[in-house]
């Protein structure tokens, strides 16, 4: 029986020091919080994988944690290589940390050109410095390269898989759109992706 090949996608984090990035992905991996007197710092770069099903494609989700060290000179060459999508994660809680949103989004368009970037104000059960016409108002400026907002709350597990579902999903899509323009530009017609012509195999 022929077998389809999980479609692998770098999902990187990136924002400010202590906005909640490993605690995303504790929760989403374990499903766990950790106080915050409790936890202890990311030290260098972290990083899991989680295979799950969408729409009937198996998609490997390696998801990369670097602790806020992403912009140190040694670790974003390798951080930012190869990433599908990007997190800009800021806490709802913290408006210095969404200040900073400009010269993250600046780093990852230069080092991941190719990355769909989504937005994630965390920490949505505290009360908020950060209001929704301030992120209307940066995604506006982004010109169209934010292609989703999220409000996450780690401690209450409050859309967190969601998010990452929602996440996956959109590349898993535009996964598809790449296979069809390839095939497209190869044959001068679309070709289905392979894996969707195989019978009763089992993803």
């Amino acid at each position: 029986m022929a077998t389809v090949k999980n479609i692998e996608q770098k999902v990187i984090l990136v924002g400010d020091y202590g906005c909640g990035k490993s605690s995303l992905f504790r929760r989403f991996m374990c499903d766990t919080f950790i106080n915050s007197t409790d936890r202890k710092a990311t030290l260098g770069l972290d990083h899991y994988s989680k295979t799950f099903q969408v729409n009937g494609r198996n998609i490997n989700l390696l998801l990369f944690d670097t602790g806020g060290m992403e912009r140190i000179a040694s670790v974003t060459s390798s951080y930012y290589k190869f990433a599908e999508a990007a997190i800009l994660v800021f806490a709802m809680d913290n408006l210095s940390s969404f200040h900073s949103l400009s010269q993250h989004l600046v780093d990852v368009t230069m080092f991941a050109e190719n990355a769909r970037i989504f937005l994630c104000g965390n920490r949505s059960d505290l009360p908020p410095e950060v209001t929704d016409e301030d992120i209307q108002t940066f995604c506006e400026q982004c010109h169209g390269l934010i292609n989703g907002i999220f409000k996450t709350s780690c401690k209450t597990n409050s859309n967190v898989h969601e998010m990452f579902n929602s996440i996956a999903q959109s590349l898993s899509e535009s996964n598809r759109s790449r296979i069809e323009l390839q095939a497209f530009d190869t044959h001068g017609f679309k070709v289905a992706p392979p894996e969707e012509n195989i019978d009763n195999c089992s993803c």
